[in-house]
């Protein structure tokens, strides 16, 4: 099936509208905002970015957009991976807000080569009516390979949001997802940590032919259940979640690298489990500081890129 045939016909603008009139945990919240409608012009954001393979390199052969989604031209920094796409994502209004429905679409053809990443952290603000939703959508052909590693998630206190990623990739695809989730603006204001009403974050993936791989969700509500309890958070304050999904070979060689490690002192832990059906790893990290679970997840990114493609990361560009 060509993965670019129909680009906005497998993006439905309303699927951020649908996840919240379906989402029980945001039964609260389907007040809508005096200000401006939820989903109205300049609310309504998406993107859609197709890859291809063209020669030696990888190109953005589809590009579909609406406010306030915005990309960069794709550029090649990388001199080890050539056919390496970075593409950065953008957001015009700068902060997501009460009453945004978000859509994103990245499909990837055969042997394309891509990473995707935004231009800074999402930052969800404060909000007293409705909630923000986005859904992502994520599709690899064979032999594709995808890096999408945005920087992290800063819920503001009152923040309400809800996010769905669904996942289709190719027996011989290979996906790195990060997801960095900040406890606020932790110095800014004592109600910061851990202030938001309502982040629920779902995930899940599946083969071309539907067959389901794994599925993941987490509600967070810290009002009704404290996160600073043995189980959760505890003394951490920043969460890191890093999918690979990956054949298997590949991820019998990733997980033989990576190793484990709690580390009350240093505000630190760590570790890697398998995901079901042969789909590859979830590595987990906590730690005090938002530093500390990016250098980690660089350290499996670097074992990835190694086992897949045979080159080492290139040294952090100063704009990484």
């Amino acid at each position: 099936m060509d993965a670019y045939a129909d680009p906005l016909g497998a993006l439905d603008r309303r699927a951020a509208e649908r996840l919240g009139r379906e989402a029980r945990e945001l039964a609260r919240f389907r007040d809508e905002p005096p200000q401006m409608a939820s989903g109205a012009v300049g609310k309504n954001g998406f993107l859609h970015l197709g890859f291809e393979r063209r020669g030696a390199r990888t190109i953005v052969a589809k590009l579909d957009r609406r406010i306030p989604s915005m990309v960069q031209r794709a550029l090649y920094p990388e001199q080890a991976l050539p056919d390496l796409a970075w593409v950065f994502m953008i957001t015009t209004t700068g902060c997501v807000l009460q009453g945004d429905r978000l859509a994103l679409e990245i499909a990837l053809g055969p042997r394309a080569r891509a990473h995707v990443t935004t231009q800074s952290a999402t930052k969800i603000h404060s909000m007293d009516a409705n909630y923000a939703a986005q859904t992502q959508r994520i599709t690899l052909d064979e032999g594709a390979y995808l890096e999408l590693l945005p920087e992290p998630l800063i819920p503001h206190r009152h923040a309400r949001f809800i996010s769905d990623t669904q996942i289709s990739l190719a027996p011989s695809a290979t996906l790195l997802y990060s997801e960095i989730l900040q406890p606020g603006r932790k110095h800014h204001h004592p109600d910061e940590c851990f202030g938001a009403t309502l982040l629920s974050l779902a995930t899940s993936a599946r083969r071309p032919d539907g067959r389901l791989l794994f599925s993941e969700k987490l509600v967070i509500e810290p009002q009704r259940h404290p996160l600073r309890q043995t189980g959760v958070m505890d003394t951490f304050d920043v969460f890191g979640n890093l999918i690979l999904l990956t054949p298997t070979e590949v991820a019998d060689r990733v997980d033989a690298r990576i190793g484990t490690e709690v580390d009350l002192a240093g505000g630190l832990a760590f570790g890697a489990c398998r995901l079901p059906n042969d789909a590859g790893l979830i590595f987990k990290v906590l730690a005090r500081e938002t530093a500390q679970v990016k250098a980690k997840q660089r350290e499996f990114w670097g074992i990835l890129r190694e086992e897949v493609t045979g080159t080492a990361l290139s040294p952090p560009f100063f704009w990484r």
